[in-house]
């Protein structure tokens, strides 16, 4: 059965961090390694639009760029900006993607600064006026996390300078780098959560990504709420959890993972009937069983799993693990 919600990928992951408390809790585990430095009650919402106006002497052009979640809050004397982005692909020009997120967040403060000094006249100097700021006007500090949720391991860039074809030492020793935050859900393991929920969604999704399903069962043989569920469902871009989470306040994991190894079967067994064969049930089944072990050894073929190590997680014989691989790289 097709899952009946129809809220897009982007807005579920949106809607989970805004939650102030999964917000704070992910930037106290990635950038401050685990310790509760941010407080959710201290963050405030800020607009995520950050298009602008890009002007020079003669010309001026509109740049439309809008944020997944942003907020603010006090840091030391001042305040800091933080910003999330999901990212469901990966993206080979994702550094500067995120350098143009933050330049832009950087030119809108500085706009606003312009616009408030030139409406209170209180600019002094010439070198004040040209710059449209005071001397000890100040912008303030953006962070900026993405967010990748792919099956596959990220293998794009990680900075501006990784974009950047060789350069000689003497270049590269003053060249202005932009290195990107980068959270991969598929290796979030190395990160400490203390929200319950973020830990939950992370855990399942990355253990979904790799195939353990067995540690899944022992570890969450229990409900959980439907919202993380959805979550999890649109992470993993498995239909069966989402449609489990639909109109239901909590979900079973368990249930629910022993549905999504039984679709390839029900599959089959539809397949076997449309196509009038005349044992369709049983062909049904046997056809459900193989997709099913395809479509497992397929992905986790392209995590990076050996064909022994797959067999042994799936419980199928090496040689047929064998048989897929072979099939899957003539396709290719």
């Amino acid at each position: 059965m097709a899952a009946k919600d129809k809220t897009k990928t982007d807005v579920r992951l949106k809607d989970f961090w805004r939650q102030n408390d999964r917000f704070a809790d992910l930037f106290n585990a990635v950038i401050f390694e685990g310790k509760e430095v941010l407080k959710a009650e201290e963050l405030r919402e800020m607009d995520t639009d950050m298009s602008g106006i890009i002007r020079f002497r003669d010309y001026e052009e509109s740049v439309v760029r809008v944020r997944d979640v942003v907020k603010k809050t006090a840091y030391g004397a001042e305040f800091i900006v933080l910003c999330i982005e999901n990212q469901q692909r990966i993206h080979y020009a994702m550094p500067l993607r995120a350098l143009l997120y933050d330049g832009l967040g950087y030119l809108k403060e500085y706009q606003e600064i312009t616009h408030a000094r030139k409406k209170e006249k209180g600019l002094e100097t010439g070198d004040e006026f040209l710059s449209g700021m005071r001397r000890e006007d100040r912008l303030h500090p953006i962070v900026s996390i993405i967010v990748y949720y792919g099956e596959k391991r990220w293998d794009g860039p990680l900075s501006l300078k990784d974009m950047v074809g060789d350069m000689p030492e003497e270049i590269s020793r003053i060249f202005s780098d932009y290195r990107m935050n980068l959270v991969q859900v598929r290796d979030s393991e190395k990160y400490t959560f203390h929200n319950e929920d973020v830990r939950i969604v992370f855990e399942i999704s990355r253990e979904i990504m790799k195939g353990n399903f067995e540690r899944i069962a022992r570890r969450y043989n229990r409900e959980i709420r439907a919202e993380l569920a959805a979550v999890i469902g649109r992470i993993t871009d498995f239909g069966e959890i989402i449609r489990q989470a639909d109109g239901r306040e909590v979900v079973n994991m368990c249930s629910s993972l022993e549905n999504l190894k039984k679709q390839g079967i029900e599959q089959g067994i539809e397949q076997g009937i449309e196509q009038g064969i005349e044992q369709g049930i049983e062909q049904g089944i046997e056809r459900g069983v193989q997709m099913r072990d395809r479509e497992l050894v397929v992905r986790m073929l392209g995590m990076g799993r050996t064909v022994e190590e797959i067999a042994d997680l799936l419980g199928i014989p090496a040689q047929k693990a064998v048989g897929i691989q072979r099939e899957q790289e003539e396709k290719n």
